[in-house]
């Protein structure tokens, strides 16, 4: 009989202390949430648990003499080209718990990456570059239903446009704020994407928490979302945003529904959700009143009569093979924006096997779905936004080539202000103070450094978008969208390069 769960002589990093260096000062102990560092009252000095240790790395980067060093363990099974590390692992821990995996953020899984496959075209002497420090270079963005033409009549102060359009989500970036839902990170990191997207004139996504009292002033730049649990859904929070959302899947667990553990409902997100202090908030795999396309349309123009028709209605599905009918069908329901989210989408928990599993790229949806509503004769009738994996500015305006409108980032949002991805977010223990309601923990983040820290993100990316532009002979974000002949395809096959709608490149 063992003394201890084997799963705990196999840990997956080892602290490395330099105890010639340690000073005993314990700012390990403080800093680490999950007591991988402790005082030793035998030996009268820190010590330390490998097990225990996640890999987030604020140790090391507190440690005032630097005498600490994270390292993956370099211990190692016997090489099993079917039997890999992962896999033992994951049957140890089962063994031990009879429980399903869990695990935080996007999947880390080695599989395709279609960005690293596509590069953009540059112009030329016969299509010159432009400079975008010289020349205007637009990158506002206009989120909702367009018509099929326009009319205009002749007035004494010049044209006007005589056709009706319906209510639009503008955004001085193709760029917003990816739903992450109170509770699964604090009110310290949602005050801090309000106030950035406001400063930015882009927006943020409430995610399927509620939305805090504190954060109604920030309504012009707050998209608010309505999933399958209903926590916190209320008329006035229906008429608190800029646009509203329905969430019938997520990338990083399509085909279930959300959970977020009693451990991070306290009271102030059990207010907004409307739940229990201490009970598991459960949003179920369906919506209750959704089971058809004509289910969806009620529940649409429900929330358009809720908000009087004068905020766009989104409808945010998981990456699947049949996205493409999917889309079509709630582009015909009456949605103004579509949101598709890829497998490699981040989240506060999920199944491990589901996370790693289930659903396809993003890059392979947003071109089909692009295409089915372009061959429909609706692509007009949406706008189409994507999520999912977006690490860097190069992937956000390939994706708009592919033929998006708009880019959802969300694990590079938290990334900018500390995250490491260790991947433990649903334990509400998080060192850096994003994916917990602890007291002492969530004080680490402050709103103000990480809304500087956000915004400068953005702006980052809007310049580099800006230049990429200049460099194919482009001067809007408009003349870019959908537009696949700025794209060349490096090492994928013909039937990769024939759904992205693609070049190979020399081609």
């Amino acid at each position: 009989m063992l003394f201890k769960p084997i799963s705990q002589n196999f840990s997956d990093f080892v602290i490395d202390r330099e105890n010639d260096r340690c000073i005993n000062c314990e700012v390990c102990v403080r800093q680490c949430s999950y007591e991988a560092h402790y005082w030793d009252d035998a030996r009268q000095c820190v010590s330390h648990d490998h097990t225990k240790c996640v890999g987030c790395h604020r140790c090391e980067a507190f440690c005032p003499t630097g005498c600490l060093t994270i390292k993956k363990n370099p211990a190692d099974f016997r090489d099993n080209a079917l039997w890999t590390p992962t896999y033992m692992k994951h049957v140890y821990k089962q063994g031990d718990t009879g429980g399903i995996l869990l695990s935080g953020m996007g999947s880390p899984a080695d599989k395709p990456i279609y960005w690293d496959n596509l590069q953009l075209d540059a112009s030329q002497v016969t299509n010159p570059s432009i400079d975008p420090l010289r020349e205007p270079m637009e990158l506002t963005t206009y989120l909702g239903s367009k018509p099929d033409k326009v009319s205009f009549e002749e007035t004494s102060d010049g044209p006007k446009l005589t056709t009706k359009i319906g209510p639009q989500l503008k955004l001085n970036y193709p760029l917003m704020f990816s739903a992450m839902s109170f509770g699964s990170i604090n009110l310290n990191l949602h005050k801090a994407m309000a106030m950035a997207a406001t400063e930015l004139g882009i927006a943020y996504n409430t995610g399927e928490g509620g939305l805090h009292p504190d954060l109604y002033k920030y309504g012009n730049n707050t998209i608010v979302q309505v999933a399958s649990g209903r926590f916190g859904v209320h008329k006035d929070y229906l008429n608190a945003g800029s646009a509203v959302e329905i969430k019938i899947g997520q990338g990083a667990k399509p085909g279930i529904g959300g959970h977020l553990p009693g451990e991070k409902i306290d009271e102030e997100v059990s207010k907004t959700r409307m739940c229990p202090v201490g009970s598991d908030a459960i949003s179920p795999a369906p919506h209750h009143d959704i089971y058809s396309i004509e289910d969806l349309l009620q529940l649409i123009y429900a929330i358009k009569e809720s908000t009087e028709y004068k905020v766009p209605v989104s409808v945010k599905i998981a990456a699947v093979h049949n996205a493409p009918a999917i889309a079509s069908g709630i582009v015909r329901a009456g949605a103004d924006i579509v949101v598709i989210d890829g497998f490699r989408g981040g989240t506060g928990a999920a199944p491990t096997m589901i996370r790693d599993n289930v659903g396809i790229p993003m890059e392979l949806a947003l071109a089909a779905v692009d295409n089915r509503l372009r061959d429909e004769g609706i692509r007009n009738h949406a706008s189409l936004v994507v999520a999912g994996g977006i690490r860097c500015s190069a992937d956000a305006i390939k994706a708009i080539a592919l033929g998006a409108d708009a880019i959802y980032i969300g694990t590079a949002a938290l990334v900018s202000v500390g995250c490491t991805l260790c991947g433990r977010c649903y334990t509400g223990k998080c060192p850096w103070g994003i994916a917990t309601n602890e007291a002492r923990l969530k004080k680490r983040q402050n709103p103000e450094v990480a809304a500087k820290r956000l915004a400068n993100l953005v702006r980052a990316w809007g310049h580099e978008i800006q230049e990429m532009l200049g460099g194919m002979g482009l001067n809007s974000i408009e003349s870019l969208r959908g537009n696949r002949d700025k794209l060349r395809g490096l090492g994928l096959n013909e039937t990769e390069l024939d759904i992205l709608g693609v070049k190979h490149a020399g081609r």
